[in-house]
């Protein structure tokens, strides 16, 4: 097993009084070379956003953009004419493709929006850019891992173009759950949102985050009553 660890203070913090950003890899005007991603995993920004504030429009192309809002909501426009409203319980997913261009602004004019953006490396470039979104049941990761990116798309999760799975899981204090790779040569990164667990002998609290490849199985320990994102990538 090889294990990376990335500790919540070990981040570079980005302070734009209308934006807060954490960068766990390096991201805008950071750069770490030994941040640069996690296989196919490329950027994990932990973003908070004051009230009527946000990104005006700016393009991507040829990568896999998923945003987990954690509080508040998150209005979305881009140039096909799409308008959408993203809350909490919700994920939103934009394959770039061949081009596209966005806007993410605070749907409020007063409470601030805190959200994950997560970059994952396309499997196929220049495709037709695509978006999707959809409400979880937080009920349905209650002591459990609730697949919500995947990439069949079936019914149950949103379509990656990316041999890639994100999963969210809410667990009670002593509880366990054991993780494994979704495919072979791939790699599980855990990213921890509340609470305290172990995995591997460390112990992560709080936005800390443990990256594992080359490993046939691990138990995640649940400490204090925890919530957590795992994502499984291609490592090459």
């Amino acid at each position: 097993m090889e294990k990376i660890i990335h500790r919540a203070d070990s981040r570079s913090f980005s302070n734009h009084e209308w934006l807060q950003s954490y960068h766990t890899f390096s991201f805008a005007g950071y750069y770490n070379p030994e941040r640069i991603h996690f296989g196919a995993l490329r950027v994990l920004n932990d973003d908070h956003v004051k009230g009527g504030m946000g990104f005006g429009m700016h393009p991507h192309d040829n990568m896999e953009i998923v945003s987990i809002p954690l509080s508040g909501a998150l209005e979305h426009k881009d140039n096909t004419g799409r308008h959408e409203i993203i809350r909490s319980n919700e994920v939103q997913i934009m394959s770039a493709g061949s081009g596209i261009a966005h806007s993410e602004f605070n749907a409020s004019k007063t409470e601030p929006v805190s959200f994950l953006q997560i970059w994952v490396f396309p499997k196929l470039r220049n495709i037709t850019p695509r978006y999707q979104q959809k409400t979880f049941e937080p009920s349905e990761r209650k002591n459990k891992l609730q697949v919500v990116v995947s990439p069949e798309g079936d019914s149950d999760a949103l379509l990656i173009n990316q041999d890639a799975w994100f999963s969210l899981g809410r667990f009670d204090e002593g509880q366990t759950v054991e993780i494994t790779p979704g495919m072979p040569q791939h790699g599980s990164y855990l990213f921890v949102l509340e609470g305290e667990v172990e995995v591997a002998g460390e112990t992560l609290q709080r936005r800390d985050a443990i990256g594992l490849s080359n490993y046939d199985s691990a138990t995640v320990k649940v400490l204090k009553a925890a919530e957590f994102l795992l994502i499984d990538v291609p490592m090459s």
